[in-house]
């Protein structure tokens, strides 16, 4: 069935840190006339509408990001869930909710139970690691105020997940990461890898190849001995989804994209969140809906060009499992001197090739129909 994924950002780039890292805050100068800095209710309205009608399936995901969508103020909120509500043709709606986690109170988080928010809090370790990198505009401090931010949702009994981006120092204590997400209480990490470019090259600051692989495969030692069936982990899930044939779970490692959009404040809506620029501009909702750009042939062709052409992907062994990884990665120059290669080409396959045999032991009991995870009892013995 058709369907597709639309982060919308209710107030643009704005934002209330100044993450030394953050890709999207420089996504504001591509609109140095905005004057609001909250989307207005008939371009709100009108991405609901066109979201729930975009959705051939029986369930329907509203994911809210930003820069931050705190800004945009609780009301904003309780309007969409209202709308959400006028508009389901009866579909199941769902809502994820991206935050950094310093805007939230009683408030906030009564809302979020009242009506299934998944929440997704951006913490990248301890306040050490945490503090180096994700700071306020006035260069504070925040660890403390997200710990805060955690224990308010387990108050009011949110759910919420973990992102933490992997970058040159927390990469170096992965126990020290996992270990401290475990104690807050993440039941689902996602792990981003850090990745910025300048003229001059990487900046210091990204995750190298190298630590990024020894990053997973070092969690992966602990989780799949102690963990594995009650701590969510979205890249070693895909893992052995790719092992057991199945659909990749995520358009990282897809063969195609082109149907996981970005949606901006005033209606833009761009091929992808790491191509907000105006090479990748589909269009705008309020002159063609959702579901047209989805069907147009810009987003198909945005979709087929994900496929890999470098020589090393193409006779690859670990292909069905990566794919080529994310174009916005792919700045290492191939066999063919064409920059065409994941820059995380040599994390992915010492990853995917250290898991192999575990995979397959659990693809074992999957077929034998035990649980892959009682793999963790055969570890332990």
């Amino acid at each position: 069935m058709k369907s597709c994924h639309v982060m919308v950002k209710p107030t643009g780039a704005t934002c209330n840190l100044a993450c030394d890292y953050c890709f999207y805050l420089e996504k504001a100068q591509l609109y140095p006339e905005r004057k609001t800095r909250t989307m207005n209710d008939e371009t709100l309205t009108r991405f609901i509408s066109q979201h729930i009608a975009a959705q051939e399936t029986d369930e329907v995901i509203f994911a809210w990001q930003g820069g931050e969508p705190t800004l945009a103020g609780l009301a904003f909120f309780q309007r969409a869930v209202a709308l959400q509500k006028k508009l389901s043709q009866d579909k199941t709606i769902l809502n994820t909710f991206q935050t950094n986690g310093l805007l939230l109170n009683d408030d906030w988080c009564r809302f979020f139970h009242q009506h299934n928010f998944l929440i997704g809090i951006s913490i990248d370790g301890d306040a050490i690691l945490h503090d180096a990198f994700r700071k306020t505009v006035s260069g504070k401090p925040t660890h403390q105020r997200v710990v805060e931010a955690v224990d308010l949702l387990k108050k009011y009994k949110v759910q919420f997940n973990t992102l933490t981006v992997v970058n040159a120092l927390n990469s170096q204590y992965p126990i020290r990461v996992y270990e401290f997400l475990k104690n807050l209480g993440s039941h689902h990490m996602q792990f981003i890898p850090l990745l910025e470019t300048t003229a001059e090259g990487v900046n210091e600051r990204s995750v190298t190849p190298s630590s990024f692989g020894v990053f997973l495969k070092t969690i992966f030692y602990h989780w799949i001995r102690r963990d594995i069936g009650v701590i969510e982990i979205p890249f070693f899930e895909h893992t052995f989804a790719a092992w057991c044939g199945l659909p990749p779970l995520t358009c990282v490692f897809s063969p195609t994209c082109g149907n996981a959009f970005a949606l901006e404040q005033n209606g833009d809506l761009y091929q992808c969140d790491h191509f907000v620029n105006s090479a990748h501009l589909l269009g705008n909702i309020q002159h063609s809906t959702i579901g047209e750009m989805l069907d147009s042939d810009a987003s198909r062709l945005f979709g087929q060009n994900k496929q890999p052409a470098a020589p090393e992907c193409l006779h690859c062994n670990v292909k069905f499992a990566c794919h080529g990884g994310c174009p916005k990665d792919r700045i290492s120059l191939s066999s063919r001197g064409i920059a065409e290669l994941n820059y995380f080409c040599s994390s992915y396959q010492t990853f995917f090739r250290y898991t192999e045999p575990y995979m397959l032991m659990m693809k074992s009991l999957l077929d034998e129909g035990y649980s892959p995870s009682d793999i963790r009892h055969t570890l332990c013995e």
